[in-house]
């Protein structure tokens, strides 16, 4: 009678079998990675990034440790959190809009929110922007669109944080508000034009490629660094989902729009922020979460392994 065997040999390298599994040794704190990338970023290169609160993180790291960070609009509340000032982005719709505004056309029917009882002028595809007027709200957002172009044109790498996959699309025109929040929609303002929905794998990758195709146009030697934010939602929309499956869902696809991406060209590569986080820290019996109100953020600790292995991956020999 033949035989049958459970595990068959195959040659495997070793950050390709699970850690500590049969006689994989697991190491603590050393993500499992292919050593032999030559994609390397040194102190000289000018990087630039944008997304969710997590992109926030990797900027703060990166200047900390003396990274050519670009930084415009520095007088600008908003730039706090990226290159210039395009606050947080959560979604790949928001995304896509940046770069649509900065180099091509973005004319949505709705361009600014007036708040009923301040008075307010609100963006509505930036999160929280304010001023005093439309006049001042416009000549802002052309100083802005000089200073985004700028930054991506000067990327040598750009870090692309993806967030979440909830969005808020105008019936009419389609276009993505940021989130609904701020003045406006404290003080009554009408949220009738548009529309909550679960955005799905396809169009975000669209989004990507889109995004891909115009930062090829105007800046061809740029490479592009995927990863997935492992800041969980806070709250989901959503009326027939739990938050966490909501979470589980929006990460998920956005993992494997990130995976499908990188794999589709050359130039574009996928950084583990979220297994770091999750899955590794796990393994070390870690949390990669906040105490207090916001544990639904990562905390210090976990900010500073991710970064660490952001070096270790992309700046071989170079201490950050």
């Amino acid at each position: 009678m033949a035989i049958s065997e459970m595990h068959p040999v195959h040659r495997f390298e070793p950050w390709q079998v699970w850690p500590g599994s049969y006689d994989n040794k697991f190491i603590p704190g050393q993500y499992p990675h292919d050593e032999n990338s030559n994609f390397i970023i040194d102190k000289s290169m000018p990087i630039a990034s944008m997304g969710s609160c997590f992109a926030r993180e990797i900027r703060k790291v990166l200047i900390r440790q003396g990274y050519n960070y670009i930084t415009e609009e520095t007088h600008h509340p908003a730039s706090v959190h990226a290159s210039a000032a395009w606050e947080r982005t959560y979604n790949t719709f928001s995304m896509r809009q940046i770069f649509e505004y900065t180099f091509e056309s973005f004319t949505p029917e709705t361009r600014w929110w007036v708040s009923p009882k301040s008075g307010q002028i609100q963006d509505p595809y930036r999160r929280i922007i304010l001023y005093d007027s439309i006049s001042e709200a416009e000549k802002d957002f052309k100083s802005h669109i000089e200073c985004s172009r700028r930054a991506i044109i000067k990327a040598s790498v750009l870090i692309l944080t993806l967030g979440l996959t909830e969005i808020w699309e105008d019936k009419s025109d389609k276009s993505v508000i940021c989130l609904p929040s701020g003045p406006y929609f404290n003080e009554g303002g009408g949220m009738d034009e548009y529309v909550f929905r679960v955005s799905r794998y396809p169009e975000n990758l669209d989004n990507l490629e889109k995004i891909y195709k115009i930062v090829k146009k105007y800046n061809k030697d740029c490479r592009l660094i995927i990863t997935i934010s492992p800041v969980h939602l806070w709250a989901t929309f959503r009326e027939d989902m739990d938050v966490i499956s909501a979470n589980c869902n929006s990460k998920s696809t956005l993992r494997a729009v990130a995976d499908e991406f990188a794999c589709r060209h050359e130039d574009v590569y996928y950084f583990p922020s979220y297994e770091i986080a999750t899955d590794f820290n796990m393994m070390m019996n870690q949390s990669c979460f906040q105490y207090g109100k916001e544990n639904f953020h990562i905390n210090r600790e976990t900010v500073e392994l991710i970064m660490k292995h952001f070096f270790r991956f992309y700046s071989k020999g170079e201490k950050p």
